[in-house]
């Protein structure tokens, strides 16, 4: 592999240096010879690859939807360098084999580390536990297990799976959503929009409750759990009690939960029916305060890729998701650092440090410094554009920022020292 040399990158908002990349690592850039390429990095800033926490790939089973190639194709032009993948495929990722089968999938088709999330329960179905040890010892890197689409409902299956990894250093990522209050059809937060158009309504309490359970569960367990996707304020207080009282607890926030409202639903389109639902200002302001002052830990794109007929359907009937690998920089760019909320340092913590020591992924969200893996994304700070879904490298087209104009700001991603991304400039 020929050296690669970035020349003038600004190092994370803290002063501009070259970079050397050589096997894959950072090393001298003194060392630099007549054989490299070189890549111009003025006026650019360079941060530790981002890691995102929450991605659906849908392979195995929905090919259709998202492959392992489409799916880290998106993440390399999100500026991401590993991503976790769910474990709701077809078939479920509940035993060792199939963690295998998706981390293989990576090593031979990924654009961006591939790491598997497994599952909590056998089949998601909430009442056997899976194969956690066999999995986590499987070599595949699982260190995260979720039901992910579906909550843990019972606390006596919730207390042993957090019993149950503590014993390898595991953390268990609750999708929080009480299925009795929040009701089968939920799909509108619940309030004045929701009784206008007549959908079923999800009150903030159904995703805040089981919350005040698990982390009151963890303290039982003295173990890792880790809260997907906060939605509403009423959840920020109950992890703020928690880490008050010191209990091991960490939360994620996704990019569109950090930027749209329920006012996004009033026509009816199903782009923007997602679980757990957008909800109104006040919580949107809530969830902004949370990441900037450390209450939530990460943002994580949930990124749910769906083919058209799974989408185009009455909003009751039309599946949860949305697109948000492509994006997901340029939201938190447009609602946290352009508001003086987050610092250029603060968000690689947000989007690259937390993620994956959460995750414990060693090679990754490391310093940009000598001797350490090279994995690092390029960011113009003033590029914006408009998105247009059509040009998306994800299968799928349901994504909620079509038409608007948001930062653009990856102009290079390098997943160990290979470049998987490049803007043309």
């Amino acid at each position: 592999m020929t050296d690669l040399l970035i020349r003038g990158a600004d190092l994370n908002g803290r002063g501009r240096s070259d970079l050397l990349i050589r096997d894959g690592s950072f090393v001298d850039p003194s060392d630099a010879g007549g054989d490299v390429d070189r890549l111009d990095a003025d006026g650019l800033i360079a941060l530790p690859g981002l890691v995102d926490l929450h991605t659906h790939l849908r392979e195995p089973g929905r090919e259709d939807a998202e492959t392992v190639e489409s799916g880290t194709l998106a993440a390399a032009r999100g500026g991401f360098t590993a991503v976790l993948a769910m474990a709701n495929t077809t078939p479920v990722t509940d035993t060792a084999e199939a963690a295998a089968h998706v981390a293989t999938l990576g090593a031979r088709d990924g654009h961006a580390q591939v790491v598997p999330v497994g599952a909590v329960s056998k089949g998601l179905e909430g009442v056997e536990l899976a194969e956690l040890g066999l999995m986590a010892r499987c070599g595949a890197g699982v260190r995260v297990f979720s039901d992910d689409g579906h909550c843990v409902a019972d606390a006596r299956l919730m207390r042993r799976a957090l019993e149950y990894v503590r014993a390898f250093d595991g953390v268990v990522a609750q999708h929080a959503q009480d299925p009795q209050l929040a009701g089968a059809g939920a799909c509108c937060h619940e309030g004045e929009i929701s009784g206008k158009l007549g959908l079923p309504g999800w009150p903030a309490a159904a995703e805040a409750g089981v919350v005040a359970r698990d982390v009151q569960i963890a303290e039982l367990t003295r173990s890792r759990l880790h809260i997907c996707h906060v939605s509403c304020a009423e959840t920020v207080d109950v992890i703020r009690w928690a880490k008050q009282r010191n209990v091991n607890v960490t939360a994620e926030v996704a990019p569109h939960h950090l930027a749209l409202t329920t006012s996004e639903v009033l026509g009816y389109d199903p782009t923007y029916k997602v679980n757990p639902p957008l909800r109104p200002h006040e919580h949107v302001e809530a969830l902004r305060e949370a990441l900037a002052d450390g209450t939530i830990d990460a943002v994580a794109t949930d990124h749910a890729p769906h083919a058209r007929h799974d989408k185009e359907h009455a909003f009751a009937e039309a599946a949860f998701g949305m697109l948000g690998l492509e994006t997901a920089i340029g939201v938190v760019i447009q609602t946290m650092i352009n508001s003086g909320l987050l610092s250029w340092p603060e968000l690689a913590k947000r989007m690259s440090i937390m993620p994956a020591h959460i995750a414990r992924l060693s090679d990754q969200g490391r310093p940009l410094a000598i001797g350490e893996p090279a994995n690092v994304v390029l960011i113009d700070p003033a590029a914006r554009a408009v998105v247009d879904r059509d040009a998306s490298v994800s299968l799928s087209r349901n994504n909620p920022w079509h038409g608007r104009e948001l930062p653009d700001p990856v102009v290079a991603t390098i997943w160990a020292g290979r470049i998987t991304y490049q803007k043309e400039r």
